[in-house]
């Protein structure tokens, strides 16, 4: 039988089961929390660090990725304090100055409050938040591709760089990636490269509910669960 936890997120007392993620909890509540690596169904590991929250115990504040997080009871939950809105705008920053060719990273930025980018841009075309490793693992059963190296040479690819017969080759891997989706204006060139901020409209209307999700258009282009659901 399920068992139902009660927990306090952002002074709102909610229920849920015992083993959700706090993330998950909060946008089955139309809370508000920016997220890039997680796909409702399948394994988190806190890769991109958008999902940051504040745990409260005894009076004490520790950060935490809430995709990681698991429901307890009487646990209290903070998801929008300012200390928690800067560490947010800094890591949509990092992204969209090392992946800038992403919509659903651009979008991410504007939701995240990035104004400028301070960061020398790199224009990769990953950002290793591991979507794609995990579809093909979880959903698939066929793990044809995964993490590979170490460090600054970490990235995705077959093993030994070739594709493996278990490929199905069914392109869910490259409809789940974050970089599939291009700017309004299309690619930018290299040295080209900016914050796009074409969707500052949108700001308009989250500005007003900070702490909720008003099902904006911010999320359309990397699947947040709110669209996805």
């Amino acid at each position: 039988m399920l068992q139902q936890v009660t927990l306090s997120i952002d002074g709102a007392q909610v229920e849920a089961v015992r083993g959700t993620s706090v993330l998950d909890v909060a946008v089955e509540y139309g809370i508000c929390i920016p997220h890039l690596c997680h796909i409702p169904s399948l394994s988190d590991f806190g890769g991109c660090r958008l999902c940051v929250v504040e745990l409260i115990e005894n009076s004490r504040s520790k950060v935490t990725t809430s995709c990681t997080l698991l429901v307890q009871d009487d646990m209290v939950v903070r998801t929008n304090t300012e200390k928690i809105r800067k560490l947010r705008r800094n890591i949509a920053e990092l992204l969209v100055a090392q992946a800038p060719n992403s919509r659903a990273i651009q979008d991410i930025a504007v939701r995240c409050g990035v104004s400028q980018v301070r960061y020398p841009f790199r224009n990769e075309s990953c950002v290793l938040c591991g979507r794609c490793v995990r579809l093909c693992t979880e959903l698939w059963s066929a793990r044809a591709i995964g993490f590979v190296g170490r460090g600054k040479d970490r990235h995705v690819d077959f093993p030994f760089g070739v594709r493996p017969d278990v490929c199905k080759q069914c392109q869910a891997c490259v409809q789940h990636c974050p970089m599939t989706i291009t700017p309004c204006d299309g690619p930018m060139e290299p040295g080209e490269e900016r914050l796009c901020g074409k969707c500052e409209a949108q700001l308009l209307i989250a500005e007003s509910a900070p702490d909720s999700c008003i099902w904006c258009e911010l999320g359309v282009g990397f699947g947040c669960a709110r669209h996805a659901s």
